[in-house]
């Protein structure tokens, strides 16, 4: 039996981000301007034909799931990769810091800054639309972040972690991780993320404030033919 898990962006866009999506029964994708994510109800021809309808002309995407990514003759890779799942299933260490403070539209430019240097995954200037994020700020300068991502029911996924590498060395990841997982938690909701099962650093960095490997999983981006 399938988890909900498993299909991440299909589960999100179809339940808790209906708001956010575009394409109906068999394909659907985030708004281009939120997140370049996008996923199909299933792997049939007919899901795949309506992917390939939904993506304009050489605008990628990407597709994340545990099945092997198969694709419409009309819509081609660019790149693939590996990821894990990892997911928090029992409490984390409670964290109290009070340079943590929530983070919002007037930090976007700021935010996105942090994100083009340090290459945390996909992130726009509406990524506050889908959650919370928190930071913390040294010298009036935005020095770490973390935030929330997609929702499914009972889950929400931690996302945009990262520190800016003047700042790094201090434990601000693993603070800002512990901080939002706890949030996730206080509303009765599991929290998960996403790695590159490459980025051994981060996956360390994850075990050891409790999150354990759920499944792996595939990505690629893709794009339609011009």
């Amino acid at each position: 039996m399938k988890h909900l898990l498993d299909r991440p962006i299909w589960s999100a866009l179809a339940t808790r981000h209906q708001a956010f999506a575009e394409g109906g029964t068999l394909a659907r994708r985030y708004r281009p301007s939120i997140v370049p994510f996008a996923a199909t109800a299933a792997d049939d021809t007919q899901s795949l034909r309506a992917l390939g309808k939904l993506l304009p002309p050489l605008e990628s995407a990407i597709l994340v799931q545990t099945d092997e990514i198969t694709l419409p003759a009309e819509i081609a890779a660019v790149s693939t990769a590996s990821l894990v799942q990892m997911i928090a299933g029992q409490p984390v260490q409670a964290v109290s810091d009070e340079r943590v403070q929530r983070l919002t539209r007037g930090d976007a430019a700021e935010m996105l800054a942090l994100a083009s240097l340090t290459k945390p995954g996909p992130f726009t200037l509406e990524a506050l639309s889908l959650g919370e994020f928190w930071g913390v700020k040294i010298d009036g300068r935005l020095a770490a972040m973390a935030g929330e991502r997609m929702k499914q029911p009972g889950y929400t996924e931690l996302s945009g972690v990262c520190s800016h590498p003047d700042f790094r060395g201090g434990g601000l990841a693993r603070l800002l991780s512990l901080f939002v997982a706890n949030r996730i938690m206080a509303r009765g909701e599991v929290p998960y993320l996403h790695a590159y099962a490459s980025n051994v650093a981060a996956v360390g960095l994850y075990e050891s404030i409790g999150f354990r490997l759920r499944t792996t999983l595939n990505m690629a981006v893709v794009q339609r033919a011009g």
